[in-house]
């Protein structure tokens, strides 16, 4: 039976991705980089280290990132702590039917540790996730299985008697490597013909993924 999620963070339970996209159009607009939504792209579901390498490869190699990071990281922190942070639809309906249903929920996601808690505390669902594997936390990023391995790990289950939520191709390249049920949400990336076979579940929303869940917990 159905004994674990694991979910993805930014673009698959808050619409994160977008306000990120925004500050760095903003930015790169203010510094006379030319810069697009195609580009942006490239970088979902990737860390920083990797995503040092895209810019610089478009840029050259004295591209300042890491100071446009941390001034896309104020400028998100500042924005959530104002405006709240958009979560997406069916986040918490999920959330509670996992927990309703005795299935353990972790988190496995590319982005730091500190922004990881930042965000659960700003939509008030920290005290869902049972386990947190964050960026520094993995040696291999995404499409590497590390990430959901080491979340199947921690919750003390096997992967595959997990099921993966992601939104992106780099993600479902990873949990299903991991063996893991994949359930892809799409953001800002539709799937690609490669990463078909590679989906369990395609979904509009969390809504629509929470209905796949209730069959799972008696078939696996």
């Amino acid at each position: 039976m159905l004994k674990g999620a694991v979910f993805d963070m930014d673009g698959l339970m808050f619409d994160t991705e977008r306000l990120v996209y925004d500050n760095w159009q903003r930015m790169m607009d203010e510094y006379g980089y030319p810069y697009d939504i195609e580009f942006f792209k490239q970088t979902i579901g990737k860390r920083k280290a990797e995503v040092q390498n895209i810019y610089r490869s478009r840029f050259g190699d004295d591209f300042p990132y890491w100071s446009f990071a941390d001034e896309g990281k104020a400028r998100y922190i500042e924005q959530v702590d104002r405006d709240g942070i958009p979560v997406k639809k069916g986040l918490y309906d999920i959330l509670d039917f996992c927990r309703e249903n005795g299935v353990k929920i972790a988190l496995a996601t590319s982005t730091s540790r500190q922004t990881t808690e930042f965000n659960l505390r700003s939509a008030g669902v920290s005290d869902y996730f049972d386990a947190l594997v964050c960026g520094e936390e993995v040696k291999n990023g995404k499409p590497h299985p590390e990430v959901f391995l080491t979340a199947a790990k921690k919750l003390g289950l096997s992967p595959e008697s997990c099921a993966a939520f992601e939104d992106s191709i780099s993600g479902i390249k990873s949990a299903h490597a991991a063996g893991m049920i994949t359930v892809m949400v799409p953001d800002f990336l539709d799937p690609t013909e490669e990463i078909l076979p590679m989906i369990s579940y395609l979904c509009r929303d969390l809504t629509e993924a929470k209905a796949y869940l209730t069959p799972l917990l008696h078939s696996i």
